[in-house]
């Protein structure tokens, strides 16, 4: 800075008057960040002043000390200054000092010294945390005051606390400590770290925070990972304490009286009886064999750890639980450790701690944007323990609802892993951890894990294959599409009854329906038309009955005298409800159908609109000339009258040979598009259904639409159509060999025992429905 003279502030710095030095230590912190200000300030001999202030000073002249302190750090210079001295009083004023100011020059200097690197063997003392190690041991109250640092309402002390427990960590796990870095993570899991850390994560205002609080998430996954790498090893004190006490927690020592009786009358005989519980003590445990180090094989010290802390929790629960699959068949019982060590790896495996890096913070440094924070902490991480409790009862849980055998433990493991997967998943940031345990523990529907698992399962195949699984997704469903296309097509080649009154007609209430008017005698006969779609699926053929004819005796398409023909059809008016993937769709991409509800009028309109949804109708409509719409209505109206006169078998009966030559001309009408140049079109219904059901709704509907080159709507042929197109998939999938390169994890060199083929025919089928 070129207003501030540098030997004159240096001189103030080494003043007796107080004010003066205290001036001189404000003008400093801000001026010393220029590094030629710092090259100049060092040349006139500031540092051994700068020092003996942090060492003797108090009040607002050691905050200002300490902050320029920090600054000459951060560019790298005065390092050489860094004494035993400095880092005593340090420890001792982060221990018992009240000012703000001060702790946060204090653990910002502190940190810097635990992080930086030394250069040669002679430095590895004065730096990293080997520097703090003499100071610790004179305040051994310092750690614990470091972590409640971390309640402070003041988020700038909350961070320069973090960070100096971050460096400790870091060296701790990183440098050759590795006889204390354990110890230390634990004695500072027991002052609560993971706690205060978890409630900062889950504070709105993260923007101060991010960068520390991710450098301890990724921290915790390196710890873990380190635990998991190392292997049991029973000649290591800690490791042999560890599983005796999961071996007294089980309390499995208990004899009955019989033994004790035997081995009072022969001792020989005691101790062959003692031989024998011992050699099965571990697996009443659930594990493998007796050799418990054999099956903490994939997870190492951090599978050991998290049965310990299952155990610990609650001995009697441990306890009773491991009678109760005592009390059961071998081929039933539980085996606890296995779950136990299982629920380890899923937890491992959902935070992805192998993929890990100690710089892995660093990369979203340049992150501003708060959306994007929510996603990148991950809070459940550091209540992993309690997440593992709650695991390995949900596992016991569904073990116990689907009656599982030994045999059955990876089916298991599957479903524990997609409920884990599904909960933790959906869990957002500032969920309460109680909450998350009560629902992995909770009572889950089977069916609805299965599904869970199936879809994962697909998102699986999905991310291994990419391109060429979807591309096989939309071949198959265009050919489910096709399919469903014919047998809907089909069903109007058929031909069917359908009534020309609704099949639930509406009740009447002192002589009057629904509809305000009066009610129509009851003893009038339903009549019922019959409609078949011609041969070369140009033309709708129907006609009006009094009776309908029995299964084998339909009409005939030549009998049959009217005929609507399909290219005068504009839309489809029904009452029939969309699935809802496909109802937006309809909406928007200008299909020719249209769902319409007829309203209700006056008081009983709410009623009628209630009962319009029984009443399943389906209007074809088209765009014909005026003079052709009259004709349409006047034709109706005709074979309706005459319907009562009509014999299903087309008998005609009374009347002049005139007469019934002007009823056959009057029935024999076509519905075509009109181009006389003094009609003009209007849209106009042609032809209206009451199908007796939904399934037969959905086939006319949805066959109609198909037959205009429209997308079916009806979520029973959308169904069909996923149905078919998803088993087409699974069958095509059994072409796939497993030793194909990717298959399975990429790991094509698994060995694995593929059934032969000897002794099996071509008697087989698929049973898709699910019956079998």
């Amino acid at each position: 800075m070129e207003d501030v003279n540098v030997p004159e502030l240096v001189r103030q710095l080494g003043s007796e008057d107080d004010s003066m030095r205290k001036m001189g230590a404000f003008k400093l912190q801000t001026a010393i960040g220029d590094p030629s200000f710092a090259d100049v300030f060092i040349y006139q001999g500031g540092l051994p002043k700068l020092e003996h202030l942090a060492l003797t000073a108090t009040g607002n002249t050691l905050a200002y000390t300490l902050a320029s302190f920090t600054n000459l750090l951060g560019l790298d210079q005065g390092w050489e200054w860094i004494s035993k001295d400095l880092i005593e009083r340090l420890v001792q004023l982060v221990v018992g000092h009240p000012l703000v100011n001060i702790l946060r020059g204090a653990m910002a200097i502190l940190a810097a010294v635990v992080s930086h690197p030394s250069s040669n063997a002679k430095d590895s003392n004065s730096f990293g945390f080997e520097a703090l190690k003499p100071a610790l041991e004179g305040h051994t109250q310092f750690l614990e005051m470091l972590v409640s640092r971390l309640s402070s309402a003041d988020h700038s002390l909350c961070v320069n606390a973090l960070q100096l427990i971050n460096a400790l960590m870091r060296d701790a796990m990183l440098g050759n400590h590795d006889a204390e870095w354990h110890q230390f993570v634990q004695q500072l899991k027991t002052f609560g770290v993971i706690t205060s850390v978890h409630h900062l994560m889950q504070e709105t205002a993260l923007q101060d925070l991010a960068h520390p609080l991710l450098e301890f998430q990724t921290l915790t996954k390196l710890m873990l990972r380190k635990w998991r790498e190392t292997p049991i090893d029973l000649e290591k004190q800690e490791h042999r304490r560890a599983l005796r006490a999961i071996h007294f927690a089980a309390n499995p020592e208990r004899k009955d009286k019989r033994e004790k009786e035997n081995e009072n009358e022969n001792e020989s005989e005691g101790q062959e009886d003692k031989k024998k519980h011992d050699t099965h003590k571990w697996r009443k445990l659930g594990f493998t064999s007796e050799s418990p180090a054999s099956d903490f094989d994939q997870v190492g010290y951090l599978g050991l750890m998290d049965l310990q802390d299952f155990s610990k929790k609650s001995e009697d629960g441990f306890q009773r639980l491991l009678l109760e699959q005592q009390t059961k068949e071998p081929e039933y019982r539980c085996p606890i450790a296995r779950a136990c060590i299982s629920v380890t790896s899923i937890l491992y495996d959902h935070f992805e701690i192998d993929e890990a890096d100690i710089t892995d913070h660093q990369q979203y440094v340049a992150l501003d944007s708060h959306s994007n924070f929510g996603k990148l902490f991950k809070p459940l991480l550091l209540q992993r323990s309690r997440l593992h409790t709650s695991g390995v009862k949900a596992f016991l849980r569904l073990w116990e609802a689907t009656g599982a055998e030994t045999e059955d433990f990876p089916k298991i493991e599957d479903l524990t892993r997609v409920l884990i997967e599904q909960v933790v998943t959906m869990a957002p940031r500032t969920r309460e951890v109680a909450k998350v345990e009560e629902e992995i523990a909770g009572d889950w529907d089977l069916n609805r894990l299965r599904e869970l698992q199936m879809e994962l399962m697909e998102f699986s195949h999905e991310e291994a294959w990419g391109r060429h699984l979807r591309q096989v997704k939309e071949e198959l469903h265009h050919e489910a599409l096709q399919f469903m296309k014919e047998q809907r097509i089909r069903c109007l080649l058929q031909g069917t009854w359908f009534p020309n009154q609704p099949s639930n007609p509406a009740k009447t209430e002192n002589g009057v329906n629904n509809n305000g008017n009066a009610a129509q005698p009851q003893s009038r006969r339903q009549s019922w038309r019959y409609v078949k779609l011609s041969h070369n699926r140009r033309d709708l053929h129907y006609d009006d009955f009094e009776f309908k004819t029995a299964a084998g005796k339909e009409p005939t398409l030549e009998s049959l005298e009217h005929k609507l023909d399909l290219s005068v059809v504009s839309s489809v008016v029904s009452n029939v409800g969309p699935s809802s993937r496909d109802r937006s769709d309809s909406a928007s991409s200008g299909s020719t159908v249209r769902t319409t509800s007829k309203p209700g009028h006056g008081r009983r309109g709410s009623e009628t609109n209630r009962r319009s949804h029984t009443n399943t109708e389906i209007v074809i409509h088209g765009r014909v000339s005026s003079n052709a719409a009259q004709n349409t209505n006047n034709t109706s109206n005709a074979s309706k009258d005459n319907s009562r006169n009509h014999a299903p078998h087309h008998h005609h009966t009374g009347g002049s040979g005139q007469h019934n030559q002007r009823e056959i001309s009057s029935r024999s009408t076509t519905h075509t598009a009109s181009n006389t140049p003094g009609g003009s079109d209007e849209e106009t219904a042609l032809l209206t259904l009451h199908p007796a059901s939904q399934t037969l709704a959905s086939e006319w509907l949805d066959g109609m639409l198909l037959l205009l080159n429209q997308a079916p709507i009806t979520a029973e042929t959308n169904k069909l159509v996923d149905f078919i197109a998803k088993y087409g998939l699974r069958i095509r999938l059994l072409n796939v060999r497993f030793e194909e390169d990717g298959f399975v994890n990429g790991e094509a060199s698994r060995k694995v025992d593929i059934p032969g083929h000897d002794g099996i025919d071509e008697d087989y089928f698929y049973d898709i429905g699910g019956g079998v």
